[in-house]
């Protein structure tokens, strides 16, 4: 039912500080982000290193759904969001489970998704979303449509970068030995 984890979600009170931090120390790179008037907040999506993402979430008036979330506290780690293929199936596997659910909301084809409360989910709120993870990430982390991988020399091998299916890319160093086996291998599929 789940791809994988797509990204954890930090609720903060300072949006631009919580954005400073995760660009200009962790080298975070913004993908998609917009703000909801309706429930008063931002949302970003970043990615850090090959595959890794975070969402930085605050509010953007008075009235937020985070009011409450930020309270007490400057910021935390909100929620997580997993990827599924089909979201009607995971629906459906929560209901056959009697797993209670609340939001389920369809955007088009673009987004749709469910959460399950903490209560339910060991302490933790967890959104289940189908969609494609490309589209909410900047153009230097992920692979042209046509083309799913890259391969430039180094010194001691090649550095193999191939277009990951949870969206962005993946990076590895191959020595001239394993290049020589997987072209071999690749070969042999011919």
């Amino acid at each position: 039912m789940i791809l994988r984890i797509d990204h954890v979600s930090i609720a903060v009170r300072d949006g631009e500080k919580a954005r400073r931090f995760f660009q200009q120390l962790m080298g975070a790179i913004a993908g998609a982000g917009a703000a909801d008037e309706k429930m008063k907040y931002h949302w970003q999506i970043f990615s850090l290193g090959d595959m890794s993402r975070l969402e930085l979430i605050h509010p953007t008036g008075p009235g937020s759904f985070l009011d409450g979330f930020l309270k007490e506290r400057e910021g935390g780690v909100h929620h997580i969001t997993l990827q599924t293929a089909d979201i009607h199936r995971a629906k459906a596997l929560l209901e056959a489970h009697a797993i209670p659910y609340f939001g389920f909301k369809e955007y088009g084809d673009f987004w749709k998704e469910l959460f399950i409360h903490p209560r339910d989910a060991f302490g933790v709120l967890i959104q289940i979303a189908e969609f494609n993870a490309d589209d909410f990430l900047d153009e230097s982390v992920k692979f042209p449509v046509d083309r799913k991988w890259e391969i430039s020399p180094t010194g001691s091998g090649c550095r193999l970068t191939v277009a990951h299916p949870g969206g962005g890319k993946t990076v590895t160093e191959l020595t001239r030995d394993e290049a020589t086996a997987l072209a071999a291998e690749l070969n042999g599929l011919r």
